[in-house]
């Protein structure tokens, strides 16, 4: 793939002297509907920059490829399978006796094993919906105001099918490393003192690099690729790609957002629901109804547990990730090519987006062996200093390199609608996503670790039972999304002033400007976790447990800082697509001529208080609420499934609860097939509703009644999102504050430690059961549905310009 992206880039630098063919801009519209502001010379050309921009996306793509390669090697010296030698692996044998070894390796096999009988079991449903869902895209995308076009219905239904075998690629890569890596990084951590600290973080962070890396790296260069070959099938040249109408080339290329999300919805919520399920199911049987420790080997449902925390938290993350990054892409596209001054500046100025993220690349590369070689972690105290440093300077780095590449590539004025716009303007609004993207993932991280005020409180409050333990999850969680929503309103106001709607897309993209470090930093968290529950079900020194515990209870952190940007990138992104959807209406209007029903205001924009779209506000708005209900109730059920069936096999396998020497082994293929079975039938209706809900409301009452829908979506589930992720994410380090013997209460006036298997500690555990699904199931799945919504609306805008001039079938005035 890289190579034939260099290939395409050669071919065009091939070209000496060559000159981007000016594309005019689109049909003026009648003054009452038009967008575009008044007629301004664009900037001059002073040269073709369009090779140099493809060649820093070919190349950085190539880079992160072997980057990502050279990761999985050093993660591979570590040898797992008995009998072999490699690094670390001396330390096991130290350590432990042949028996743990072989129980290691026993576990290690199981995992994997689970996590590919669930990726293909989903991965087939996802086949099917591709397919079918595929046609619908290839027929509504052709029907146009103007009758049918099947050239551009065909072009994004391949986008489509790109966009979601691209992410379903990226997802399987990263559930693959993770469970490739788990079992090392529980033998890294068999290392003493600072060498165990060094080797489980470093073997870790290094497989979250992995997905990292790659995801990006293919993201880019698919989208790239797609757009010369899209371009060239439309009847362009791919060394001269702006000879064209870039307006329709770029509607076309937004069915590659638009297949991402579609697949991240599914591997988002069925991920969740198996993760939690089996969470859940074994916390509840295990350490509150039999009183025994988490990822003990006698719970049936730890390897279903075990399974679940990777494709949930890395399959499903990777998949919702790839699909911000392709749709803030696509929507900045879009909206670039509706400005002449872009256009007419050539095709490196179209493709800045593209090369803000491949520059994110380069810049992600280097500052990673800052946390690995150059500041390493040597102590507990350091993990989650060294990720914070990690992400901090990443974020710096590209403020500082992405001002020369907006002053190369882009024209010195442009005109985005009617704002006026420059190089430094667009710098200015990558740069606040940058650091609003920072701010919110330090604000996320201060009310979810358990090294500030805010979740100490939370774990104190377990003194007088489980019921205070949820008042103050749910408070913290609710205030926790004061200072994010301030931070993406300003973002977005600075965005929006300085560039309109292309620099709230190019805000998204500085919030997913280090996204190769924050998928690195999300993925090291599932890999700790995975090798804490392998080191208790192998039975390995204490120690080891206590090692990973602690970088899990950082990776829970992370974790939580990740969902933070993912939560507010989408939110930009949201609002982005929502800009591009208007502006499709916008120009199909201008088309249609003044006798068509005149949908937008005079200057454009969309009246809120027109009745439909003030209804819509309220329906938009409870559509976070119902997709939550749909994903707990499925959680609820499923766990109940496996709590029954845990508690069946205590009852019926002699020894099996009490540990008895020889007893039947516990029958962990049944508690994965509960969780199998659930998330696949589970997801279906939360993703038809978020899927359908945007195309039946267009079909039956219009763009206007769509707006209203997509704006009510977008306040109310970016609040929710970011309340539940936080909330779940207190709750599990306030359970983990407890465990270490951080948590006293005063018996006969004496302070006296609270631990495992105390009633603070039940307490604890349930906030956390009940936080699991909030953190990892319908909080982080939230985001997907603002972002899915808001590309298929503008991905059938013209569809539904095409029913009664954008009325739909009800004739809504």
């Amino acid at each position: 793939l890289a190579l034939v992206a260099a290939a395409l880039c050669a071919t065009v630098a091939a070209k000496p002297g060559a000159k981007p063919s000016p594309m005019p801009p689109p049909p003026p519209a009648p003054a009452p509907t038009t967008t575009v502001a008044p007629s301004s010379s664009p900037a001059p050309v002073t040269g073709d920059n369009g090779a140099a921009a493809s060649w820093i996306i070919a190349v950085s793509g190539v880079i992160g490829l072997l980057f990502s390669a050279f990761q999985l090697y050093l993660v591979a010296k570590i040898e797992v399978e008995p009998g072999k030698r490699g690094e670390g692996y001396t330390n096991m044998e130290e350590g432990s006796d042949t028996n743990a070894k072989l129980k290691l390796y026993e576990v290690y096999c199981a995992i994997q094993e689970g996590a590919k009988a669930f990726l293909f079991a989903e991965y087939f449903l996802m086949g099917i919906f591709v397919v079918v869902f595929g046609a619908l895209v290839l027929v509504l995308t052709s029907y146009t105001p103007t009758g049918f076009k099947w050239e551009v219905g065909g072009c994004t239904a391949v986008s489509f099918v790109v966009g979601a075998v691209t992410s379903i690629v990226s997802g399987y890569i990263g559930m693959m490393v993770a469970v490739f890596s788990n079992a090392r990084t529980t033998i890294a951590a068999e290392g003493i003192d600072e060498a165990g600290w060094s080797a489980s973080f470093n073997t870790a962070f290094r497989a979250g690099s992995v997905m990292g890396f790659s995801l990006t790296s293919i993201a880019m260069l698919m989208l790239g690729l797609l757009i010369y070959v899209l371009n060239a099938a439309m009847g362009g040249d791919v060394t001269d790609p702006l000879k064209d109408d870039a307006k329709i080339l770029f509607e076309c290329v937004a069915g590659y957002g638009l297949g991402g999300s579609c697949i991240a919805m599914f591997g988002r919520v069925g991920g969740g629901i198996y993760t939690k399920a089996a969470d859940v199911g074994a916390d509840l049987a295990g350490k509150v109804v039999s009183g025994i420790p988490e990822d003990d080997p006698r719970n049936p449902a730890t390897i279903a547990d075990n399974v679940g925390d990777n494709v949930g938290d890395v399959a499903g993350m990777g998949s919702d990730l790839f699909g911000s990054y392709a749709e803030s892409s696509c929507a900045a596209l879009v909206v670039a090519a509706g400005s002449a001054d872009i256009v007419s500046a050539g095709w490196g100025a179209i493709l800045f987006p593209l090369a803000v993220s491949a520059v994110g690349v380069i810049i992600c590369a280097v500052s990673s062996f800052l946390a690995t070689d150059i500041s390493p972690v040597k102590k507990e105290e350091d993990v989650e200093t060294v990720l914070k440093i990690q992400l901090g300077v990443t974020a710096i780095l590209m403020c500082g390199v992405t001002y020369p590449l907006s002053i190369f590539l882009l024209p010195e004025t442009f005109f985005i609608g009617d704002v006026e716009a420059s190089p430094l303007a667009a710098w200015s609004c990558i740069v606040s996503g940058l650091l609003g993207g920072c701010i919110v993932g330090f604000i996320t991280e201060y009310y979810t670790s358990h090294s500030y005020t805010p979740v100490r409180e939370v774990a104190q409050s377990c003194e007088t039972g489980a019921a205070t333990n949820i008042i103050y999850g749910l408070a913290l969680g609710y205030k926790s999304a004061i200072i994010p929503i301030t931070i993406i309103a300003v973002v977005t106001f600075v965005a929006f002033s300085q560039c309109g709607m292309y620099g709230v897309a190019l805000g998204a993209l500085g919030f997913l400007g280090t996204l190769a470090t924050c998928l690195a930093i999300d993925v090291y968290g599932p890999v700790c976790d995975n090798a804490g529950g392998i080191a208790e079900m192998a039975e390995l020194p204490s120690q080891v447990r206590d090692k990973t515990d602690a970088l899990d209870a950082a990776g829970n952190t992370t974790a939580a800082i990740g969902k933070g940007f993912a939560i507010g990138s989408a939110a930009l992104v949201s609002l982005a697509l929502f800009g591009g959807f208007i502006t499709r209406v916008s120009v199909a209007q201008a088309e249609a001529g003044p006798d068509a029903p005149q949908l937008l205001t005079s200057t454009g924009g969309l009246d809120v208080l027109s009745p439909i779209t003030f209804a819509m506000l309220f329906m938009g708005a409870m559509i976070p609420y119902w997709f939550t209900a749909l994903t707990m109730k499925s959680v609820g059920t499923a766990a109940m499934a496996m709590v029954k069936e845990v508690a069946r096999q205590f009852a019926e396998i002699p020894g099996l609860l009490q540990g008895t020497p020889g007893h039947g082994p516990p029958d962990h293929a049944k508690c994965i097939k509960i969780s199998t079975d659930a998330s696949l039938k589970e997801m279906i209706a939360p993703g038809l509703l978020v899927i359908l809900s945007p195309i039946i409301v267009g079909t039956l009452l219009g763009v206007r009644a769509v707006a209203g829908l997509l704006v009510g979506s977008l306040v109310s589930g970016v609040q929710l999102a970011i309340s539940q992720s936080n909330t779940g994410g207190a709750w599990d380090n306030a359970k983990k504050y407890v465990e270490k013997g951080c948590v006293s209460i005063l018996v006969d006036g004496e302070p006296v430690a609270q631990r495992k298997g105390s009633e603070l500690h039940k307490a604890a555990v349930c906030g956390d059961t009940v936080g699991d699904p909030l953190k990892d199931t319908s909080g982080p799945a939230i985001n997907i549905v603002m972002k899915l919504q808001a590309i298929i609306s503008l991905v059938f805008a013209d569809y539904f310009m095409s029913i009664n001039g954008g009325k739909g079938l009800f004739n809504v005035e």
